[in-house]
């Protein structure tokens, strides 16, 4: 293989000349959009290598993170060429015009120049008209989920925002109006294709750091089966009390499930896809995190769209369109609005931060008494068992009620008796629950 530097294609020997290796990622991005970037490779092609030390990699990334603007997430990598140490950089961005230690620059061939005050102005034209959204996906028609999208089109029918029913996938997406020339765009990939780069990382911790993890997933899919799926990953985790002053017993959730369900929606709706970094959810032994990467608007804070009357600023117009119709959002910056008053409702503390790297919306969880849910939690990890959500229900009010029939728990539960009777069966053969006694005139045993 040849080594020749390009318009997309640029080397350095050596990371002595990082701020000049800067200087080329944004000129190429503000050409190309997309580019590499070598150190250990001289400008004649010549491979001398780089030496890497244990924070060399850090050090470039830092770097690049501190003075490119706006921030971009290259894949910095280590990589041997010829038998010598060598750093790639990979990088990409769709939000032309880049600044390097505050300038713009342009590739031309091989040399990167500053921009001139009426290029940047051309530039600032269009980087409001261009979204990553919009852009071509790889995926093909073959690749949307047909079974998606039709329920997609049955609720939004029921939301009464469309009027149309689905007849097949590509008549279905030109009529949502995300093809372009038969084409899917990347809205249409996150939205309706099952293999995409989308990806939530939810994880359960047994404190309040990150120190230890008592279970984590990755889960992948379209957005509306991530919405699903870190909803359930929630509820499943959560603590839940009874309210038993009606005739049939209630399971209240310690945070309001629609807070939960709006902020998950918003941090799928307005993160940024241009970065490959996921969206996360942590649960904490006081509180629970849900992050998204993105920026919130910088001239904007949370409490303007508490407080005030400010409209939605709308990363992703497409696929907040498309969340609408389904009715999942409203499109008037309500979301943020919603979530504080259903917790002030409940006197739950709600917190939104703007962070550097994207958006975090965190709600504080209240101590319970020995009674609550999160004993059983605590005896599953004791016996290095997971407990699912009826299971710990049924242990809750076992402890409570000793003598409670199948019948009576199915009915307080709203299960089936065949339903508690699987769950009581699974829980005997974790070893935490006994029978003692006969059927009738026995009691149950919390080991």
């Amino acid at each position: 293989m040849i080594y020749k530097e390009s318009e997309t294609i640029e080397f350095k020997k050596s990371t002595s000349e990082l701020k000049e290796g800067v200087i080329s990622i944004a000129a190429i991005l503000n050409k190309h959009k997309n580019g590499k970037l070598y150190f250990g490779i001289g400008n004649n092609g010549e491979i001398v290598g780089q030496f890497i030390g244990k924070n060399t990699l850090r050090d470039v990334s830092k770097t690049i993170a501190a003075h490119i603007e706006p921030k971009i997430f290259p894949k910095i990598t280590e990589e041997k060429i010829k038998g010598k140490n060598c750093i790639v950089v990979n990088f990409e961005g769709v939000n032309a015009p880049y600044f390097a230690y505050g300038r713009a620059y342009i590739r031309t061939a091989d040399e990167d120049r500053q921009v001139s005050s009426k290029e940047l102005e051309k530039f600032m034209l269009k980087r409001h008209k261009l979204y990553w959204e919009e852009e071509i996906s790889d995926k093909k028609l073959k690749d949307v989920s047909a079974k998606t999208l039709r329920e997609f089109v049955k609720r939004a029918n029921l939301a009464k925002r469309i009027n149309f029913k689905f007849e097949d996938v590509k008549s279905s997406l030109n009529k949502l109006e995300i093809l372009k020339g038969g084409k899917l765009l990347k809205a249409t990939e996150v939205l309706f294709c099952d293999n995409n780069r989308v990806e939530v990382q939810a994880a359960v911790f047994a404190g309040k750091d990150k120190v230890t993890f008592l279970d984590i997933k990755q889960l992948k899919g379209n957005i509306f089966f991530l919405l699903d799926q870190s909803e359930s990953y929630i509820k499943e985790h959560i603590n839940w009390r009874a309210d038993l002053t009606g005739s049939r017993r209630i399971e209240i959730p310690e945070i309001p499930l629609r807070a939960i369900t709006e902020a998950l929606v918003n941090s799928l709706c307005h993160r940024d896809y241009a970065n490959p970094k996921g969206n996360e959810i942590a649960v904490f032994k006081d509180r629970i995190e849900i992050y998204n990467p993105g920026q919130f608007p910088e001239e904007y804070e949370p409490k303007d769209f508490i407080k005030g009357k400010e409209r939605s600023i709308l990363r992703n117009p497409l696929i907040a369109n498309t969340l609408y119709l389904r009715a999942d959002i409203e499109r008037w910056g309500s979301g943020i609005k919603r979530i504080y008053e259903a917790c002030e409702e409940e006197n739950v503390k709600v917190e939104f931060q703007k962070l550097k790297s994207g958006f975090l919306v965190t709600f504080y969880r209240k101590e319970i008494n020995e009674g609550g849910l999160r004993v059983t939690d605590k005896l599953g990890v004791k016996l290095g068992v997971k407990l699912g959500v009826n299971e710990k229900r049924i242990l809750e009010i076992v402890a409570k009620n000793k003598i409670i029939t199948i019948i009576q728990l199915a009915k307080d539960l709203g299960l089936s008796t065949t339903a508690v009777e699987n769950n009581i069966r699974k829980i005997k053969e974790k070893g935490i629950l006994r029978r003692v006694g006969p059927d009738k005139g026995g009691h149950w045993e919390v080991v």
